[in-house]
């Protein structure tokens, strides 16, 4: 089982976002998504996502929120737990990510943009400020098979 952090920067009504590509054999290639990570050893949900936050922005965050949890199930790949975050305090300036390019993204264009079909739930799930949640997503290659909120399924 795979641990990780993902977390959207929000500025308004934008979020600074991740267009996926120049990592090389990336699951997430030509996608746009929020920023983050795979855990390292010891690393708590947190200090991963300031780290990887850190890394692939050059922000340091001072204000986020832990949303909720998303079980990733992919045909062909592990599976995957999800810690994610959204942030609306940050210093620093934005630097290049050697993943791809950053941009500020209004919320309301994210859906016309490439991005994974269950990337849209949870995104409306934060909107809606929803208390916090677990989302299991499941994937068959690359297509949303079904998805489960807080034990009910919703797709």
């Amino acid at each position: 089982m795979i641990n990780s952090t993902l977390c959207y920067i929000e500025r308004g009504d934008e979020y600074l976002m991740l267009h996926r590509t120049k990592k090389q054999d990336d699951l997430n290639e030509g996608m746009w998504i929020g920023f983050g990570g795979k855990f390292e050893k010891g690393e708590s949900p947190e200090e991963c996502l300031l780290r990887e936050v850190r890394e692939e922005t050059g922000l340091t965050l001072t204000s986020y929120r832990l949303r909720g949890i998303v079980t990733f199930i992919c045909t062909g790949a592990e599976d995957e737990y999800m810690f994610l975050y959204t942030a609306d305090g940050y210093e620093g300036e934005i630097v290049e990510c050697n993943e791809g390019q950053t941009a500020w993204i209004k919320k309301d264009d994210i859906p016309f943009l490439p991005h994974w079909k269950g990337d849209l739930i949870f995104l409306r799930l934060i909107r809606e400020d929803r208390p916090f949640f677990s989302l299991r997503l499941e994937y068959d290659e690359g297509i949303l098979q079904s998805a489960i909120l807080d034990g009910k399924r919703i797709a």
